[in-house]
């Protein structure tokens, strides 16, 4: 097979099919996409509502309840206990396939007619009634898409880490603090990009290392601060000396640690222990390109957030979760033990040979189907038997070509297409997808998929971030019952909250850590840290290395290059974008200047 250049029915863009993508859809029985890839991670991300919880009604109960499915969402919501419980039959929402009307739009029927649980929590949560999509938290609050925290706070993409407030994408780490993406880390604050390393604050690309401050580029070293060494007394008067108990101290600090680290060149993708991947932030993975986010993984493409573990093989296009699962395409939040799941959401625990389904598990042999648990050779929530079965979604799938489900921009979903963004019964700009494929209410309504406007939140300021004790010693049991009003007052586009709180648990983290109470609320904190990410788009670029310093002049380097003072000739895919300050070198003139 030969590559295949087509144009993408949602972008108009053109994109490439290599002969190994056309390999794993022959493996996996679909044909090729017909949106290229960063369009259908766009649409997959649009199913995950993530960040924002509501408070709505069960319409088991009638209780109110916490829910990701806002209010006004289209949709019936059980509370999780009752939804896993035998107290309701999923099996009676089952209907015939009706071969008058586009196949998808009937499972978006289903979706809204057969219940759906509030939240997604695997396994026990105690005292961690505000999370979501999470196994396993203890005494957590507001912490999503992560697996075993225990005494986290306002954190996403963190597991088996124990005492971080305000982490994203940290693994094994433990009181840490306004960190993105660390491995293996401790007291480690304000700092990203950091491995196997303890007591950092604000550095970044450090790896075995101990007591530094604002440093950058570091291996196996201790007592640095800006890349200077220092004795261990030297280091602990300076220490001293900077006083990061203050809030005006820490913020002068990050300011110049900021600027410190564009200084210093950055390897073209971020990950350890790798061979042959390609996009960014990978770890411990093996052939996984055009991928981001990814830990454990093997023979991926396309794909986001896979980094739970035990890692997954064999995938294309999933984004969310992970956990042991193989043979997954477009599937978004699938996971644990899945295998040959196909345009699913919301699909994990032992499932295997399902697709176009929502919110099942620990089932096998579904073909459009919302919430059945345990079931096999379903249709429609509807029970056929396996012969019945096989015979029904073959006819399906030639239904599904012939009768296409057609958007309300014109796209066309033939058998093989992920489900469309606009039947998503999450607001685009409350999921994932705003994240990183920002648009606008007017470009979102446009598209046909819903918008959600602002909370109105009945919470009079009682202080304001201004008024704030610059030091933690300074601040009294009390500011637990003020309403903070948000330093950026709602002016930004961070999502902010204007008010927020602080929770006791969170009051004692500060005053253990030292550090001064934030200015702003979580959701300002959550999109200021994640700043520093970069996209999922990738760019060709050359390697900014020039022999001697890098292009820019900033950077001189340390140490004699192979190609000398010439301008080193390695190309790359980088998801650093040209317009971006950082200096990006290739692996071999990069890892000259860290080793």
């Amino acid at each position: 097979m030969n590559a295949e250049t087509r144009i993408c029915q949602n972008c108009q863009q053109k994109f490439v099919i290599e002969p190994e993508d056309f390999g794993f859809y022959e493996k996996i029985k679909v044909p090729a996409p017909t949106f290229c890839w960063l369009c259908r991670a766009q649409r997959r991300l649009a199913f995950r509502g993530e960040r924002r919880l509501y408070k709505r009604k069960s319409d088991f109960s009638g209780k109110e309840i916490l829910s990701m499915y806002a209010p006004e969402a289209t949709v019936k919501v059980y509370e999780k206990d009752i939804w896993l419980s035998d107290s309701w039959d999923p099996m009676k929402y089952a209907r015939d396939v009706d071969f008058s009307k586009p196949f998808i739009q009937q499972v978006a029927e289903l979706i809204r007619e057969a219940p759906l649980k509030n939240l997604n929590i695997v396994g026990n949560a105690p005292n961690s009634e505000y999370t979501n999509h999470i196994t396993d938290p203890k005494n957590s609050y507001l912490v999503f898409n992560s697996n075993h925290p225990e005494d986290c706070g306002y954190s996403n993409g963190i597991t088996f880490s124990k005492g971080c407030y305000d982490v994203s994408y940290a693994g094994k780490s433990e009181w840490c603090y306004q960190a993105f993406w660390i491995n293996s880390c401790a007291h480690t604050i304000f700092s990203s990009h950091c491995e196997g390393s303890y007591d950092l604050m604000f550095c970044k690309d450090c790896v075995g290392c101990n007591n530094c401050i604002a440093s950058v580029g570091l291996r196996n070293k201790q007592y640095h601060i800006f890349n200077e060494p220092y004795t261990k007394e030297e280091y602990e008067k300076k220490l001293k000396a900077l006083d990061l108990s203050s809030y005006k101290n820490l913020r002068e600090l990050a300011k110049k640690a900021r600027a410190f680290w564009l200084k210093f060149p950055n390897k073209y993708i971020i990950g350890t222990h790798n061979n042959t991947v390609s996009g960014n932030y990978i770890e411990h993975s093996k052939n996984v390109k055009y991928s981001f986010l990814v830990r454990e993984g093997e023979n991926l493409k396309y794909c986001q957030y896979v980094q739970e573990l035990p890692g997954s093989k064999d995938c294309y296009d999933y984004s969310i979760w992970g956990d042991n699962n193989r043979w997954v395409y477009e599937c978004c939040a699938c996971g644990i033990n899945t295998a040959n799941i196909k345009s699913c959401v919301f699909v994990m625990i032992d499932a295997h040979d399902i697709e176009y389904s929502y919110a099942c598990s620990s089932s096998s042999d579904l073909f459009g189907c919302v919430a059945l648990q345990k079931k096999q050779y379903c249709i429609l929530n509807k029970q056929y038997s396996k012969e019945e079965y096989k015979d029904l979604v073959e006819k399906i799938k030639k239904h599904m070509d012939e009768m296409p489900y057609v958007d309300k921009r014109g796209c066309i979903y033939k058998y093989g297409e992920f489900f469309p963004a606009e039947i998503s019964p999450f607001a685009y700009n409350d999921s994932v997808a705003q994240e990183y494929f920002p648009l606008s209410r007017e470009e979102i309504l446009a598209n046909g998929s819903q918008w959600s406007e602002p909370l109105e939140r009945d919470l009079k300021i009682t202080l304001s971030y201004k008024d704030l004790p610059d030091k933690i010693n300074e601040v009294k049991d009390s500011i637990k019952d003020e309403v903070i009003g948000c330093e950026h007052e709602g002016k930004c586009e961070d999502g902010c909250t204007i008010a927020f709180r602080i929770i006791p648990d969170e009051l004692d983290f500060y005053r253990t850590m030292k550090l001064p109470v934030p200015r702003q609320c979580p959701s300002c904190r959550h999109w200021q840290r994640l700043q520093q990410r970069t996209s999922f788009r990738i760019w060709k670029r050359k390697c900014q290395c020039t022999g001697v310093a890098s292009e820019n002049q900033i950077y001189k380097n340390t140490a004699e290059h192979a190609h000398k003072a010439a301008h080193c000739p390695n190309e790359f895919e980088t998801s650093y974008a040209p317009e971006r300050p950082e200096i990006v070198y290739c692996e071999q003139c990069y890892q000259a200047e860290v080793a």
